[in-house]
């Protein structure tokens, strides 16, 4: 199949030939661009906005306490201070909270601390526990990925939307055609004598 020149522009130029619905799709089409392109950014924005936002707040919010062993870690103690994360496994910890209230969690510590041994511990303002926030940097960048998640996502709607649209644009001129077709088809067949 050969292909001729790609002309810019063409669903906007002059032709005698160009039907009421190649004008509509042509609409249709800048329509659809416009939408996906402002959809895409304006949820991207504001998503990436909000996810920031929230982890900055975490990171104001959420403090480390010392927590202490409730009893012996499982496993046996290693002799060195740095402790591979397999080395580590969970043991109960507890805490008081700003406002005096107890608690306690799971956290991972090195096989076969000590009862009452020091632990550090994330807590949100109301005492639970937390994971630690994350750094500025690292919020950036998971802010980016979800905002382009969501601006992916939301550019998808108008583009689907216009894709059917389109279709069903094309499934209307073809019937146009058939019809036109089987008007003017037979006509083909006849001579002029």
């Amino acid at each position: 199949m050969a292909l001729g020149p790609k002309v810019w522009l063409w669903r906007w130029r002059r032709n005698p030939l160009k039907r009421r619905a190649d004008r509509v799709e042509a609409w249709v089409v800048l329509g659809v661009g416009l939408l996906t392109v402002c959809a895409g950014m304006l949820a991207g924005t504001a998503v990436s906005r909000s996810v920031e936002d929230g982890l900055a707040r975490e990171r104001v919010e959420w403090r480390p306490l010392v927590a202490r062993l409730a009893e012996r870690a499982p496993g046996t103690a290693s002799g060195n201070h740095d402790v591979s994360r397999a080395e580590q496994v969970w043991a109960e910890v507890v805490w008081t909270a700003a406002d005096g209230s107890p608690h306690s969690g799971q956290v991972r510590v090195p096989a076969g601390s000590a009862a009452g041994s020091p632990v550090t511990v994330w807590t949100d303002s109301e005492g639970r526990q937390v994971t630690r926030p994350v750094t500025e940097s690292q919020a950036r960048v998971r802010a980016w990925l979800i905002g382009g998640v969501a601006a992916i996502s939301a550019a998808a709607v108008p583009l689907l939307a216009g894709r059917a649209v389109r279709g069903r644009l094309e499934r209307r001129r073809i019937d146009q055609w058939d019809a036109e077709w089987s008007r003017f088809g037979p006509m083909w067949g006849r001579t002029t004598g």
